[in-house]
């Protein structure tokens, strides 16, 4: 039975609750360690050798971390599927739905545009990761709010599916 024909699970597994905080937790670091990183990579594209920065190295690791979250949790959604969208409406669910793709592929075109800037040297790509940033922040801002407004406007406890496993 693929995820398509099987019915929707009710809720989130533990270990798509876990990869989900994860990742929110790395997309935080980024951001606080996006200053070393910028730094570093000034001090490089003017030729300045580049001591080792843990925070750089965190925020390299922490990028490539977000990408495999990310996969895994899509694996995931691909075998087992995820439990049915919740709104007042068709738009609500197609807002939800747009947000949610627009996450996953930043959450992938984040490490590889900043992989490309920093291993290859490519400015483009560095360009690039700098304007997907304040989309991502964007999303995660709308995410948010959705969230909230679900569980504080609609009181629907949409917000539990990703805080308690499902039994």
């Amino acid at each position: 039975m693929t995820a398509s024909t099987r019915p929707a699970p009710i809720g989130y597994s533990r270990l798509q609750i876990l990869l989900h905080w994860g990742a929110a937790a790395l997309i935080v670091q980024q951001y606080l360690l996006k200053d070393a990183m910028s730094a570093a990579w000034d001090a490089a594209t003017k030729g300045v050798e580049i001591a080792f920065n843990p925070l750089v190295l965190a925020h390299v690791a922490g990028g490539a971390l977000v990408l495999v979250f990310a996969l895994w949790r899509l694996s995931i959604k691909a075998r087992v599927g995820a439990p049915a969208m919740v709104g007042d409406s068709a738009v609500q669910r197609a807002l939800a739905k747009a947000t949610h793709l627009g996450l996953y592929a930043l959450m992938i075109l984040m490490p590889l545009s900043g992989s490309m800037a920093w291993f290859g040297g490519v400015e483009l790509a560095a360009q690039g990761h700098n304007i997907l940033k304040i989309a991502l922040l964007a999303l995660v801002a709308l995410h948010v709010v959705g969230a909230v407004y679900h569980h504080f406007v609609l009181k629907d406890g949409l917000i539990n599916r990703m805080r308690r496993a499902e039994s």
